[in-house]
């Protein structure tokens, strides 16, 4: 199953520049997904981190994990976020930083389930760039009520 940004937004609250999926290019429903950031000069966190060697900050490659982690979430539930909710962090285990991810790079973001179990929902997460690892993590998410 492929998106692109259009059906990307059905999916996620974020917006710009928050908004950090550009495309979903494989998605099993109740297995795993696998999507693409596309990352610019022009991203509004560059200018101050760091200038003149802009590196993306690893938090937010975690949020990009997160949110491809998130629409496998509502499409694996045949649901959308207005409808039920919103996704949370509950917690981020064994994150870790193998190569920065500069202007010009594509990232390769995959997640996995790896339990669902009373609105709690674990992932096994990486984002490659050019097939090398720059990022992995497990991720923990729950789903509230917006109020």
């Amino acid at each position: 199953m492929k998106m692109n940004v259009e059906e990307v937004i059905k999916y996620l609250p974020h917006r710009y520049p928050f908004l950090l999926i550009d495309r979903v290019v494989e998605l099993e429903l109740g297995k795993y997904i696998i999507a693409h950031k596309n990352v610019t000069i022009n991203e509004p966190f560059f200018p101050g981190h760091f200038p003149g060697h802009p590196v993306m900050p690893g938090v937010l490659i975690l949020e990009a994990l997160a949110q491809a982690a998130a629409i496998l979430s509502f499409k694996t539930m045949g649901c959308k976020p207005e409808n039920v909710g919103v996704v949370y962090f509950a917690g981020i285990d064994h994150a870790r930083f193998k190569r920065p991810v500069v202007p010009g790079d594509q990232l390769v973001l995959k997640a996995e389930i790896t339990r669902h179990m009373r609105g709690i929902w674990k992932y096994t997460a990486r984002a490659e760039v050019d097939g090398e690892l720059a990022t992995e993590a497990e991720l923990m998410a729950t789903l509230r009520d917006k109020a």
